[in-house]
C-alpha cells in the first residue's frame, strides 16, 4: 500500500477513534479555521485510492470507514520506517532508541524474555 500524508493519517485516526462517517461529520472534527469540505473530500478519496478506506452509498452521498485497522498500519509504516531510515535492520533501530535512552533496562530485559518465549 501507498504511503500517507500527514494529514491523511488525521482522517485515518478520525475513522479509528469514531467508525464509519459522512465527510460532512469528519470536517467537524477538525480545529478551527477547519479545511474546506473539499479538500477534506478529496483526502478522503485519496486514502480510498490507496486502499485504507471505503465506502457505502446513502442516497447521494458516501459514508466512509477504515479498512485497515490501526495496528495493521502501525505496523507496516513501522517497518517502512526501519526499512527506509535503518537500512531494513531492526537491530539499527532499537539500538537508535537505546542510545537515545528511550529504552529502559526493564523494557530491553522484558523484549529478550518476549524472545527466549519465542524459540
Amino acid at each position: 500500500m501507498e504511503k500517507v500524508t500527514k494529514k491523511e493519517d488525521e482522517i485515518l485516526n478520525i475513522f479509528w477513534d469514531n467508525g464509519p462517517m459522512f465527510v460532512k461529520e469528519i470536517l467537524e472534527l477538525f480545529p478551527e479555521p477547519k479545511p474546506h469540505f473539499n479538500t477534506i473530500s478529496t483526502m478522503v478519496r485519496s486514502l480510498e485510492a490507496k486502499g485504507y478506506v471505503s465506502h457505502k452509498v446513502y442516497g447521494t452521498t458516501y459514508q466512509y470507514f477504515a479498512t485497515v485497522q490501526r495496528s495493521d498500519f502501525g505496523r507496516r509504516t513501522l517497518k517502512n520506517i526501519i526499512k527506509e531510515y535503518f537500512g531494513n535492520s531492526y537491530k539499527n533501530a532499537v539500538s537508535a532508541l537505546v542510545d537515545d535512552g528511550e529504552l529502559s533496562t526493564d523494557e530491553i530485559k522484558e523484549l529478550l524474555e518476549q524472545v527466549e518465549k519465542q524459540d
